[in-house]
């Protein structure tokens, strides 16, 4: 069963970042700022809200591009994807974090963005993470199927392996994922993940692979061998990205300097590097547009309505 999935993106005033970008959804700023998001010392790093720490898991990167750089990078976490990707069309972010839904929303809605590479998480491996079905240690669910009927917790309307590739999934499974089960919107994979090991609100959910074997341990969200992996599937990893209204200059000088950089190259500049950058960080890859079609793919079959503009 394929039926269209109708949650939103919500791309309405209001929507906000922490940080600068407040009020993402005005108009862009009159003043000259040459095509930077706030001035041409700065550069603005959008995240996507995934993580308890953005700073602890991705300051390295950032203290990283500042060095290459020498500008200033003010990182700041989105309230929700849907605020990253309005903020990205609104020209209010120069260079971001995104997942690959993320970033297919955005250029969909017109955001001037474009991928510098994309994250491997461990050496030897091909681009991309997984997607994992989770539920708490010793619960009767073993499948997909079981899923009907249950409360699920997945992360974000706008999340990637937390809510488009598992709505795939479900319906791969004949599971409406908004009407055969309870949807619970923790609003991160920490917190799905957390939610699902407590077993109160969510039955089982659906978080990537790096929280449930590593962060959301070392952060003490969960013990070792609270949750059980009954499902994986493989995403398209998470782009850098950076924004065309850049100074050309600018922006050939950021691809010079990220891609094909390693966790080596960086910790080479003096920068401390965090076991949770770690976890998620191994080196980055040139990519092409053309690498989400996957994702298009996966909009297709879902008809979701997160990837219209």
């Amino acid at each position: 069963m394929k039926s269209p999935l109708r949650r939103g993106l919500a791309l309405v005033a209001g929507l906000s970042l922490v940080g600068t970008l407040v009020a993402c959804s005005a108009p862009a700023e009159s003043a000259d700022t040459d095509g930077f998001a706030k001035d041409e010392n700065t550069l603005v790093m959008g995240m996507v809200p995934d993580q308890q720490s953005v700073e602890s898991n991705f300051q390295p990167l950032v203290d990283y591009i500042a060095a290459k750089t020498g500008k200033e990078v003010e990182l700041v976490q989105s309230t929700d994807y849907a605020a990253l990707v309005e903020a990205s069309i609104a020209g209010r972010i120069d260079i971001g974090n995104f997942s690959g839904f993320t970033y297919v929303a955005a250029t969909n809605g017109g955001a001037p963005l474009t991928p510098i590479g994309v994250t491997v998480t461990s050496e030897g491996a091909e681009p991309g993470y997984e997607s994992l079905t989770v539920v708490p240690a010793g619960s009767d669910i073993t499948k997909i199927e079981d899923l009907k009927g249950k409360k699920v917790c997945f992360v974000d309307p706008g999340s990637t392996s937390g809510y488009l590739y598992p709505s795939a999934e479900l319906l791969g499974a004949g599971i409406d994922p908004e009407t055969d089960v309870t949807p619970v919107f923790a609003g991160g994979h920490d917190a799905s993940a957390q939610k699902t090991a407590q077993g109160v609100e969510c039955d089982a959910g659906f978080v990537e692979d790096a929280v449930v074997e590593v962060t959301g341990i070392a952060d003490g969200l969960f013990a070792e061998g609270d949750l059980e992996v009954i499902n994986r599937v493989t995403v398209p990893g998470a782009p850098l990205v950076v924004s065309t209204n850049l100074p050309d200059d600018v922006q050939q000088s950021l691809k010079d300097s990220l891609q094909n950089i390693t966790i080596d190259q960086i910790a080479a500049e003096g920068i401390e590097i965090t076991d949770a950058f770690r976890a998620f960080f191994t080196e980055l890859v040139p990519v092409e547009d053309s690498y989400y079609d996957s994702v298009r793919k996966v909009c297709e079959e879902t008809g979701a309505a997160q990837c219209q503009p």
